[in-house]
């Protein structure tokens, strides 16, 4: 029974240490609740626009196309998640999972059954490979000072970021 307390108590404490963040954020928005569509182009080290425009409390349906010809990432964070993530997608990479112009999806699976982190099934994040597109809906529910970023190894660093100004 102490087993079993000690465990909830865990799971519990893990999932408002991981939900935090992501509150600070916004939330996941949903379908019927969205108020504008952004499209978004993810080149080879930069997106377009380079500027989002957002109110508060408004759901966005954003639609992300990879016209790169490398694996990007649509992620919405402050700076500071940017950081931390960055090593997730460094390790990704050290995996095999990762590639220049291919996510290996089979070893992302397998890795995944030891490690979560591994699957990068965020609700704020699309990773995408050349010549892809996915969807993201989010609901900025929030003022704090947010970004798109990729944080696949190196292209943060090289500009691929976008402000997201909430007014």
């Amino acid at each position: 029974m102490k087993k079993l307390i000690l465990l909830t108590v865990f799971m519990q404490i893990s999932f408002n240490v991981f939900a935090a963040p992501m509150k600070m954020i916004g939330t996941k928005g949903k379908i019927s609740e969205v108020s504008k569509t952004i499209k978004i182009s993810m080149y080879d080290n930069y997106y377009e626009p380079k500027v989002i425009n957002v109110k508060k409390n408004e759901t966005i349906k954003f639609i992300v196309e990879n016209k790169g010809m490398l694996v990007h990432e649509f992620n919405i964070a402050t700076m500071k998640m940017h950081k931390k993530h960055g090593p997730e997608m460094l390790e990704m990479m050290k995996k095999g999972i990762l590639l220049p112009t291919k996510i290996n999806k089979i070893k992302m699976k397998e890795m995944s059954k030891h490690d979560k982190k591994m699957a990068h099934s965020h609700s704020n994040s699309v990773l995408l490979e050349p010549n892809k597109s996915g969807e993201l809906i989010w609901k900025f529910s929030t003022n704090a000072d947010l970004y798109v970023g990729c944080n696949v190894p190196g292209h943060l660093e090289a500009g691929m970021i976008s402000k997201i100004n909430i007014n």
